[in-house]
């Protein structure tokens, strides 16, 4: 079962899950868009259904629900979408598992690095600490809800992901089309660290716990090498076979995202400390390859 499915990542997840065999059950608010989309081990529900009996044949309970938080000032209205649609679908999910006679056998359940404070140069584990910011409240308070699936004895595993490389969605997508029209360049002061993931990776590093029962709690989703966003930018530039340095200044994002913006500004070096010591192996350690495998 998925929620997040017809989103940027969980679209490549899925494709990848029906790879592996698994039967999906996928979680919509609009079922009746993919009615074409149904087969044999592929099918969308609503979120009317009641999700206690789709939940007793379940093994896998996969969760990548909510609004997407960039591209837009983050009012108290806004904050209040991005906060509820994570928190409130999650609880949803433990409350069901709860009240099941056969719960799923683990709930891989999203939260992101922005979980931490901003670290500096400082490398970041799991062990680290967390921040107190508008984002690091709404992973911790998603993390927290996730968890009380243990309650119902569930296997609980919340990947802490990072930024995502693909095409077609994040990062990569705002930053592409600026590149393209010979005007790209890094964001901020270019010192932060970006901790960066390929979509490829990502896909597999969520499911890595589902064979992997040894892994439970948070783990860092995120390439063992992050660079600083002048390195990001400049690789690129390369890939693209473009210019770097059209810098946007910090104030000038602050002026039109405004707290918005904090995500791109801070600085997280984020190692996968949890994943490389469980023997995952990443597909995706330079980014420059990264980047060109994409673009």
């Amino acid at each position: 079962m998925i929620t997040g499915g017809t989103g940027f990542v969980g679209s490549y997840l899925c494709e990848e899950l029906m790879r592996q065999g698994h039967f999906l059950t996928i979680l919509t608010r609009s079922p009746q868009k993919y009615t074409e989309e149904n087969s044999k081990n592929q099918k969308y529900v609503g979120w009317e259904t009641p999700l206690t009996p789709l939940m007793e044949n379940t093994d896998i309970v996969i969760n990548l629900a909510g609004e997407n938080l960039f591209g837009k000032r983050w009012t108290e209205s806004v904050k209040k979408r991005l906060y509820n649609s994570r928190i409130d679908i999650t609880r949803k999910l433990a409350d069901a598992m709860k009240e099941c006679s056969n719960p799923p056998d683990v709930f891989i359940s999203a939260s992101g690095i922005n979980y931490y404070a901003e670290s500096g140069d400082e490398i970041i584990t799991e062990e680290s600490e967390s921040g107190d910011d508008f984002l690091a409240k709404i992973c911790i308070d998603w993390e927290r809800e996730a968890l009380k699936a243990e309650q119902a004895g569930v296997r609980v595993a919340i990947p802490r992901i990072a930024v995502v490389l693909e095409y077609d969605g994040g990062m990569v997508e705002k930053m592409r089309l600026p590149f393209a029209l010979f005007a790209g360049g890094p964001l901020g002061n270019g010192k932060q660290y970006v901790s960066w993931i390929h979509m490829a990776d990502l896909c597999r590093a969520i499911i890595y716990p589902i064979d992997n029962p040894t892994i439970s709690g948070p783990y860092n989703a995120a390439a063992p090498d992050p660079i600083t966003m002048n390195a990001l930018a400049n690789a690129m530039g390369k890939v693209m076979n473009r210019p770097s340095f059209f810098r946007v200044p910090e104030f000038a994002l602050k002026l039109v995202l405004g707290e918005a913006a904090q995500p791109v500004l801070s600085s997280l070096r984020v190692k996968p400390k949890v994943l490389l010591s469980e023997g995952f192996e990443f597909e995706f350690t330079d980014l420059e390859i990264a980047l060109a495998d994409i673009l």
